[in-house]
């Protein structure tokens, strides 16, 4: 699936997170809740990491072994959840090896 085609699957979001005169919000925003669903309903993506942020935001990674997928999403202390970064071929790591000079502490 193309980077279009993930787009696609987002344009619901745009009518709910239009900017309004009083309170503007960027078009690649929802509800947690809902970002999450399309997330897994539409790429097989589950939530791989999770990070805390600046004024107590959540970074989450969100990816699928099966698909390849990946989504970086932010999501706010009010609730709403903002598309970050997404792209392809996501694997997992390794972990390093421990360093040779700590290991002999």
């Amino acid at each position: 699936m193309t980077d279009f085609d993930r787009a696609l699957l987002f344009l619901p979001f745009i009518a709910i997170a239009a900017p309004s005169p009083a309170k503007a919000q960027p078009v690649n925003c929802a509800p947690r809740h809902v970002i999450v669903a399309r997330l897994e309903e539409g790429y097989g993506e589950t939530r791989q990491s999770i990070g805390l942020g600046g004024n107590n935001s959540l970074m989450e990674l969100f990816a699928s072994a099966e698909t390849g997928t990946w989504t970086i999403a932010l999501t706010l202390p009010n609730g709403l959840t903002c598309l970050m970064a997404s792209g392809q071929a996501f694997e997992t790591t390794p972990n390093s090896p421990p360093d040779a000079k700590a290991s002999r502490l």
